[in-house]
């Protein structure tokens, strides 16, 4: 009489398996790609100012922020920056209520990689920098220099000096591109 119920209990089993990793597949299924959600790691832009560095992925917020020296929305970090400084990522109104997801902690904190066409610019001291790699931007975070550059005096918007990051590749060469979309970036065409 118990080997009658072996069959049974054997296909109930199996059945009960197949069912588990057909509900895994399902739910792998449902997640979202990197190309149905928008990853916004084109850009990032940084300002270093009175012990804090502002880091933000909205040009439009960098923007405003530039001219009032505040952002309205915000998640703060105190003393995460490399020599100690409060770090300060800019949200836009769409970001503020989330916990994960947010392209500018996740580049700085290398846990999103940034677009090919990156481009990146970071303020400190009366010069601007401005990077076509995250990589090299983050390097000049930590080193607090860029190596190799082509630096342009007084080409800012209000007169600064524009360091333009350049790496092995480009090291002898004016780098027109960069220039050029600093240029359309900053409404100076």
């Amino acid at each position: 009489m118990k080997l009658k119920f072996l069959p049974i209990a054997t296909g109930l089993i199996a059945l009960s398996l197949l069912t588990a990793c057909g509900e895994t597949v399902k739910k792998q299924d449902t997640m979202p790609t990197a190309e149905t959600m928008s990853l916004n790691n084109g850009d990032l832009y940084e300002v270093h100012h009175e012990g804090r560095i502002y880091v933000f992925d909205d040009r439009g917020v960098y923007e405003d922020f530039l001219q009032v020296g505040e952002t309205s929305y915000r998640k703060v970090r105190i003393g995460d920056g490399p020599k100690g400084e409060t770090i300060v990522f800019g949200l836009t109104n769409a970001d503020k209520k989330k916990m994960s997801g947010i392209a500018a902690v996740e580049m700085y904190d290398g846990e999103l990689k940034a677009a090919d066409s990156f481009y990146g610019e970071m303020r400190i001291e009366g010069r601007i920098y401005v990077f076509g790699s995250l990589q090299e931007m983050n390097d000049a975070r930590a080193v607090g220099e860029v190596p190799l550059r082509y630096t342009d005096i007084g080409s800012g918007p209000k007169g600064e000096t524009v360091v333009y990051a350049l790496n092995g590749s480009n090291k002898k060469v004016k780098p027109e591109a960069m220039i050029e979309k600093f240029h359309k970036m900053n409404h100076m065409n």
